[in-house]
């Protein structure tokens, strides 16, 4: 079972993570939102980082969600990335974090894979739909 670990600016992990196991139940693995204050001291965001890796670790490995790729919780995300058992994913949205809860039991590079697309195919614009 593959962990998730989402780490988003301000509130956003924390509600996205709650949305996503509102519409879906429960996940079948561990799903752990990390905000980040922007006032708090890089070894102490550092140290949760951490922390929640250790936590959603089932054995099998974790992925991580980041909200913009380049602030600061990608950057703390990638700082751990490990090839094959830790990946990252940046730009998260709701329907990726469902996709990722939906398929835990997959390794986190399939896994990562899978939600990147969720993602892209998640933004349409509305209007082109009516269009053709």
């Amino acid at each position: 079972m593959t962990g998730i670990v989402v780490i988003a600016h301000g509130n956003l992990a924390r509600e996205l993570a709650q949305v996503a196991t509102f519409i879906l139940g429960r996940g079948s693995g561990p799903l752990l939102p990390l905000d980040i204050d922007p006032s708090e001291a890089p070894e102490k965001i550092r140290e949760r980082v951490a922390g929640a890796i250790k936590e959603a670790d089932q054995g099998q490995g974790v992925l991580i969600l980041t909200d913009l790729f380049g602030g600061t919780p990608s950057n703390f995300g990638l700082a751990f990335l490990e090839e094959g058992r830790i990946e990252v994913v940046s730009g998260v949205n709701l329907p990726m974090i469902i996709k990722a809860l939906q398929h835990q039991d997959l390794p986190p590079r399939e896994l990562a894979n899978l939600v990147t697309e969720a993602g892209r195919k998640s933004i349409i614009r509305s209007a082109g739909l009516l269009e053709d």
